[in-house]
């Protein structure tokens, strides 16, 4: 299930009016957080993650109930958006922040989401990270250490750190199928019954004016990477 730019909007307008003190989520953190949940080797039911997106007091404080209804609805939505663009394909689109004045791609928000999602399952993602092949080890630590840029924790010089905020909006994507495979192999049981045993690569990113694999006609860049 797609969604429409004009779902998007109306997700963004909704979280916007939640208590901008409790810091509710962004749509781009809220799009990495559901993808958290999602490759979580744990399921998590929304009771347990859904108060995060409200704030940080857990509390929504919603203006009305009609708005209550409204934005859970537009936030489900958008969680059964990415969970059917992850059945299947494993693959996802991150929603990106783009900084107004320098038309910079801001993936910070999107990793944040993320690695807030993995904290609701600390110990199930240390399993895991035990249990990995030396492939999706490395992808899960390298989205640690974009997290560490992000808090500003990272070791990494500032020379380094530029190089890698300027290719982990297109790395990320590949991190996520990565991660799938390993944590979550019954989204793709093609793939298990015809398991060769090696560790996965997702298929390359399309191009930003290559023709959308969705089929609609349009070029990838007007169409499902248009965030």
């Amino acid at each position: 299930m797609d969604q429409s730019d004009q779902d998007l909007d109306q997700l963004n307008a909704l979280l916007q009016a939640l208590p901008i003190d409790n810091m509710p989520m962004t749509v781009s953190e809220l799009d990495g957080y559901i993808v958290g949940i999602l490759a979580c080797p744990e399921m998590i039911p929304p009771s347990q993650w859904l108060p995060q997106v409200w704030g940080k007091t857990g509390e929504a404080e919603f203006p009305d109930e009609k708005a209550g209804e409204e934005t859970i609805s537009a936030v489900m939505a958008h969680y059964d958006s990415v969970v059917a663009s992850m059945t299947g394909s494993r693959w996802v689109d991150p929603i990106y922040e783009v900084d107004p004045n320098s038309d910079e791609v801001m993936w910070e928000p999107w990793v944040d989401g993320f690695t807030r999602a993995m904290q609701l399952r600390p110990d199930a993602w240390s399993e895991l990270l035990d249990q990995a092949n030396e492939e999706t080890r490395a992808t899960m630590i390298f989205l640690m250490a974009l997290q560490d840029i992000c808090t500003g924790q990272s070791k990494f010089t500032e020379e380094e750190i530029n190089e890698i905020d300027l290719g982990a909006p297109d790395l990320i994507p590949n991190c996520v199928a990565t991660i799938l495979h390993q944590s979550r192999p019954e989204l793709s049981p093609q793939d298990s019954e015809m398991s060769t045993g090696l560790p996965f690569k997702a298929d390359p990113r399309p191009g930003r004016n290559d023709p959308c694999a969705g089929g609609s006609g349009h070029g990838y860049k007007r169409c499902c990477g248009r965030n």
